[in-house]
């Protein structure tokens, strides 16, 4: 695997996940004494310089999950925590399935449906939208599904923010997975579709 492309969870100090993170910036967090501790597998060795006095090399393990003294440059983990919504995290919410006709499409096939449309003063907000493919979702237009005859497939929920890591997470490692959906309301509808 390329090393540029994995990812690091990096976590606060009581292992509340926060958000993702490359090896260079996991190397920095080192550097700056940043990190509780390490956990996971490693990912990859950083090799450093050669010591003038003892002629060792400095190594770096970096390993697939870090916990962190400091939420500098997280996001912000609170009660009325509220994730960005995006198409990515939405269609990846909805395992890449049009919540109308149940078939799974590509993203480029895929369009954000609000259930109950803007125009009759329903809002761009994670209850309110669901994937749809553009087939589906031309054919409700500005109808909310009860009025265009269909129906929703699932009920669309607000990602927690441990949801919202996953979600933004684009090569998850089995380890990331597990640590992260310990982290997942039990009722999370997540569990079934990442089992």
């Amino acid at each position: 695997m390329e090393i540029d492309r994995l990812q690091v969870l990096r976590t606060d100090a009581s292992g509340m996940p926060l958000e993702w993170i490359g090896y260079q910036e996991a190397a920095k967090l080192y550097y700056l004494e940043q990190v509780a501790y390490a956990c996971g597998s490693r990912i990859c060795t950083l090799h450093g310089g050669i010591n003038a006095k003892s002629g060792v090399r400095s190594l770096l393990d970096i390993n697939s999950i870090l916990a962190t003294y400091s939420h500098s440059g997280g996001y912000k983990v609170n009660q009325d925590y509220l994730p960005p919504l995006s198409n990515q995290a939405l269609f990846r919410r909805d395992n890449h399935l049009c919540l109308y006709c149940g078939v799974r499409f590509a993203n480029g096939e895929l369009s954000r449906d609000h259930i109950t449309p803007l125009s009759q003063g329903g809002e761009d907000i994670w209850n309110n939208v669901v994937t749809a493919c553009k087939r589906c979702n031309n054919h409700k237009a500005g109808r909310t599904p009860e009025q265009a005859g269909i129906q929703l497939l699932a009920i669309p929920f607000i990602p927690t923010h441990a949801e919202y890591v996953y979600l933004q997470g684009r090569r998850i490692l089995s380890d990331q997975m597990e640590f992260l959906k310990a982290h997942f309301p039990r009722k999370s509808p997540l569990h079934q579709r990442i089992s």
